[in-house]
């Protein structure tokens, strides 16, 4: 983007809301030439979201190697605090048994939280340092401020519901929780010539209610972070001025960025208990 372009408002929220992309065009790669390209990949949002994983990681594998009880550190209580929650929230919520739902859960409340707190550095540090660099023309530091993020966490959750629903229930008492329930025509008495109709009607009720899950999931968490990341580059806007504003925004913007992790965090925990819920 020109310099030019920068000068005007509407220049300057555009570029800061244009991801880093590539994509394939005419056979070969290329970058931020992917308008209107399904395939397109956000590279911003992958490697912010890649580096914190893998930071992470490293974090939590290092204090687990050298913790102490004697004498743990700072660092260690804090971590222990935090599993701790988790796990108070996995055996409270949580009705089945299974040693992936913690792990899980831990790992989504901190890697979450950690991409959404991004949104709390200021809007032209990163970005201007990496432009001036020369290593990308956009950057978009916050990747659950990109839908692309958020709707891939929620297809993963998605998926792990579908396959641990199968692995309870059996493939037939998966396929029975959702053309036998709310209605079961055998219960009710109805007439086995209309059974299709009632099949038919709770599979669509159900249908409807299992899709709502991974979206309310992904279009929460990004509407939320969105509609942030937007308010902190209005608020850049006021240049030297915007100071005043910015601080109480930020304090504010801690409680939003810690709520729409454990949201994220509990909905997920309660939508993989009712995948295993014998009578759902």
């Amino acid at each position: 983007m020109s310099e030019a372009a920068h000068d005007t408002v509407s220049g300057y929220i555009q570029h800061h809301l244009t991801h880093q992309q590539l994509c394939r065009v005419d056979g070969s790669w290329a970058w931020n030439q992917c308008q209107g390209n399904f395939w397109a990949i956000n590279v911003d949002s992958m490697v912010f979201a890649i580096v914190l994983a893998i930071g992470l990681g490293w974090l939590f594998r290092r204090i687990a190697v050298n913790a102490s009880l004697d004498r743990p550190s700072r660092t260690q209580a804090f971590v222990e605090m935090v599993v701790d929650f988790v796990d108070d929230s996995v055996r409270n919520t949580f009705s089945g048994k299974s040693r992936l739902i913690a792990p899980l859960a831990l790992t989504i409340l901190v890697w979450v939280f950690m991409m959404n707190a991004l949104d709390l550095l200021p809007v032209d540090f990163v970005p201007f340092a990496v432009e001036r660099a020369g290593a990308a023309d956009y950057l978009r530091i916050v990747p659950t401020a990109d839908v692309n993020v958020t709707t891939g966490m929620s297809l993963a959750v998605f998926a792990l519901m579908i396959i641990y629903g199968v692995r309870r229930k059996g493939f037939g008492g998966f396929v029975a929780s959702l053309t036998l329930h709310p209605l079961n025509p055998k219960e009710l008495g109805v007439p086995l010539l209309l059974w299709p109709l009632v099949i038919a009607f709770n599979f669509m009720l159900e249908t409807v209610g299992l899709l709502a899950k991974p979206l309310s999931l992904s279009l929460r968490l990004f509407g939320n972070m969105y509609a942030g990341e937007l308010m902190f580059v209005l608020i850049a806007l006021l240049g030297l001025y915007q100071l005043p504003l910015h601080f109480p925004w930020a304090v504010f913007h801690i409680l939003i960025i810690t709520l729409q992790a454990y949201i994220f965090f509990i909905l997920t925990i309660v939508y993989m208990s009712q995948a295993c819920e014998e009578n759902h």
